[in-house]
């Protein structure tokens, strides 16, 4: 990950803000999930945003931030080759880390139910940087499968066993 990259996408997100008329500044922090050198970055939104500024990038499960953080990725990544791309994340006020500890309860308990009940999970209404995260997580479970079925805006994630 190139801190070129990170600093496009640092500028290109507090300008989309601004274009927003919301007044606030973005920092550039470590994933406070990751401890690999190599973890992603988070850009996160600082405070000065009013509730309803909040509500707005955040509500139906974060739909507007996860927005903007795709179109972010997209215009840091455009003519950039495949090895050399990014994938930056955008925090606000807490809720990836809160989001993310809710995704991480729901794989233990899906995969605690496949296991006793012997059949698959489907879980629906994920976005696809939560399936992501879900398959990663359990890529390393010696006895289950995860995989994407379905298309957009109806791609669910399953869990199965092995």
């Amino acid at each position: 990950m190139s801190y070129q990259q990170i600093e496009k996408g640092k500028q290109w997100l507090e300008e989309v803000l601004g274009f927003m008329g919301l007044k606030t500044s973005v920092n550039i922090q470590a994933n406070p999930l990751d401890t690999s050198p190599m973890g992603y970055s988070w850009l996160v939104i600082e405070e000065g945003l009013s509730l309803d500024e909040k509500t707005i990038l955040l509500d139906n499960r974060g739909e507007g931030i996860e927005s903007i953080q795709y179109l972010m990725n997209s215009f840091i990544n455009l003519n950039v080759a495949p090895d050399d791309q990014t994938a930056l994340t955008v925090e606000l006020d807490g809720y990836r880390l809160k989001r993310q500890s809710e995704l991480n309860q729901l794989a233990q308990s899906s995969v605690e139910k496949v296991r006793l009940e012997g059949n698959e999970v489907e879980i629906k209404d994920l976005s696809s940087t939560e399936r992501k995260h879900m398959h990663t997580l359990l890529e390393g479970t010696a006895d289950i499968i995860t995989e994407s079925r379905g298309q957009e805006p109806d791609r669910r994630l399953v869990i199965r066993l092995r």
